[in-house]
């Protein structure tokens, strides 16, 4: 693994293969979990363990195992008594509960991370107990990697890892979204088609016919409008997808993790379209795609920019490795490097060239945002394509379930990016519920209108990647059938929310921004389009606050005002605006809510 790796996550994760840097928790007592507590036996069989091996001078560690979190760490787990057991399987289901149906196992491994290691024999009996454990609770084990312990003892030690991962019952898969970016031409559409139809590209764009939306896309080779595209994984960690000829509707039902890919647009013409895909569908993660021949071009840096300021977690694939030598191909790797190590991108860059890499990749990527792995394959011979697919079996969600539950507890808000009329449903809407939860039957409001108004409705039916949901919670995106609701009161950028929610509907606002580029000066009376989550609108600047104008890099407060209609904001949203060559970004710090609004 890479040194500096290494350094940044202490001496112990460098020897380690560096698996796990956050690790995981044992149950409080406040969820109705037994707390972790050995009972004698087991204590007399780890001192006697602990008394027979004798440790090396540079003997491994991880850091010690934390009380939140889905890793956790075994010594063994050889014949356990049936209250122990018991107690075992508990655990176990917290620890899914915590990773939101994923755990992970390091067996071999003291609580305070010292790498202690098992023979063959207890191995073999732990990884047996474990497969009980997960059978109990419902779950699949797969093993992800073993290794030997470096020890002074004759008997090798080996320490395994193991990914746990619970069988979807009620359709209720983890489904992370990660947004494709990349300068046009550099393989993306490919790669996402080789990843999801499960079959290499024939060098001339094959692959990509599958998701193209409109005719002059396929004419012409190039996205130019936002498609989804999803890749499942079951909970014995196989690749789910269209090869066998599958609906969407049969991958939701079989895949118990699910990777909703957003195909964005790479040509600069359609940059609104990229930046709109960037703030509304919230991706969890970003994968810029680099040809390997052309290196950094184009619109790669702005993209690259777009995802840092928009703080979303980023890692690259270098694509094309079969159209250029070695020597090319580890030229564009150097490049990246250069790029990521700058001051104003402060990254970690991570070769992948291994399984053990893209295991280690996955779980430290998810931990430290600084963190960036770097992929290099090709879409038309398939090499290391499985290595980004281990890659997306492994890597974590973002948020842990506590979060997720203090979202689905508040009142509900579905954000609308897409706006359809199905035959015999009639209105459909497509977004993400940002918070609380959402069935069907349910009554909401939804506006603002070009008066600042809000329409009642009811909720019909909802889907979630094409097939059938009852209930939405906090952070999924999904598409609602509205019934006959009037499609004309409806754009991109409004908010459902519950009736009880007293919504801040505003014209103008005040926020922290700083100016990333502009050719002359920014003032008073300039009009540039604000993105801020799933609201695209022309505003225009009514006041910098301290300053006659603004350069580029320097800071201010400034009030904008919307010149079409009012909007639903929030305070400390990020807003990313653009004019031209103009960009900047910042927060909202005010707004300025305008009469209270009356459901019509």
């Amino acid at each position: 693994m890479d040194a500096r790796v290494s350094e940044l996550f202490g001496s112990g994760n460098g020897h380690s293969s560096g698996s796990g840097g956050v690790s995981s928790g044992k149950p409080a007592n406040g969820y109705g979990v037994a707390p972790k507590k050995s009972s004698a036996k087991n204590k007399k069989a780890k001192a006697r363990l602990s008394r027979n091996f004798k440790p090396s001078n540079n003997t491994p560690y991880l850091p010690p195992e934390a009380e939140e979190g889905n890793i956790e760490y075994k010594l063994k787990l050889v014949n356990p008594t049936q209250y122990r057991f018991e107690h075992l399987a508990t655990q176990m289901k917290w620890r899914l509960q915590e990773g939101r149906g994923e755990a992970v196992y390091q067996i071999g491994v003291e609580d305070n991370g010292m790498l202690v290691g098992l023979s063959e024999e207890e191995m073999r009996a732990s990884l047996k107990t474990l497969h009980r454990l997960a059978e109990k609770v419902g779950a699949d084990i797969t093993i992800l990697r073993e290794r030997e312990v470096d020890c002074d003892s004759d008997v090798s030690r080996k320490i395994a890892e193991v990914l746990i991962r619970k069988v979807p019952d009620d359709q209720q898969f983890l489904d992370l979204r990660v947004a494709v970016l990349g300068n046009v031409d550099s393989g993306k559409s490919t790669l996402l088609g080789v990843l999801t139809q499960g079959e290499l590209d024939n060098g001339r764009g094959r692959a990509r016919l599958n998701l193209f939306r409109h005719l002059h896309e396929i004419q012409t080779g190039r996205t130019s409008s936002i498609s989804f595209e999803i890749l499942g994984f079951n909970s014995k960690g196989e690749v789910v997808n269209y090869s066998e000829s599958r609906t969407a509707e049969e991958i939701c039902e079989s895949a118990s993790k699910m990777i909703t890919f957003i195909d964005l647009a790479g040509h600069h013409k359609y940059l609104k379209t990229t930046i709109f895909g960037l703030t509304s569908y919230c991706p969890d993660f970003a994968m810029l795609v680099v040809s390997a021949n052309t290196g950094i071009a184009g619109t790669t840096r702005e993209h690259l920019g777009l995802a840092m300021a928009l703080k979303v977690p980023i890692f690259i694939v270098i694509s094309k490795v079969d159209l250029c030598t070695r020597a090319t191909v580890e030229r564009t790797v150097r490049q990246l490097e250069r790029v990521l190590k700058q001051p104003g991108c402060n990254k970690v860059p991570m070769v992948v060239s291994s399984t053990d890499d893209a295991v280690t990749a996955a779980q430290q990527f998810a931990q430290s945002p600084s963190i960036t792995p770097i992929f290099t394959l090709s879409s038309v011979s398939g090499e290391s394509l499985d290595l980004l697919k281990v890659f997306f079996n492994i890597i974590p969600p973002l948020s842990n379930s506590k979060e997720q539950e203090e979202l689905m507890q508040q009142l509900t808000e579905f954000q609308v990016d897409e706006i359809y009329t199905v035959p015999e449903v009639g209105t459909v809407v497509g977004g993400t519920l940002y918070s609380g939860i959402c069935r069907e039957g349910d009554h909401l409001v939804v506006g603002p209108t070009d008066s600042g108004q809000f329409h009642q409705l009811t909720v019909g039916s909802i889907q979630r990647n094409r097939s059938a949901c009852r209930v939405l919670r906090a952070g999924q995106a999904a598409t609602l059938a509205l019934g006959n609701f009037d499609r004309s009161l409806l754009r991109k950028g409004m908010v459902m929310v519950s009736p009880e929610m007293d919504p801040t509907i505003c014209w103008m606002f005040e926020a922290e921004i700083v100016l990333l580029f502009h050719a002359k000066t920014f003032h008073k009376g300039f009009q540039v389009t604000v993105h801020i989550g799933n609201v695209r609108q022309t505003a225009t600047v009514e006041a910098v606050y301290g300053k006659e104008e603004l350069r580029t890099g320097e800071k201010a407060v400034v009030l904008f005002k919307f010149i079409k209609h009012p909007e639903y904001l929030k305070v400390g949203a990020k807003i990313l605006f653009r004019e031209g060559v103009t960009k900047g970004i910042g927060h909202v710090t005010k707004l300025l809510p305008i009469v209270e609004y009356q459901p019509s």
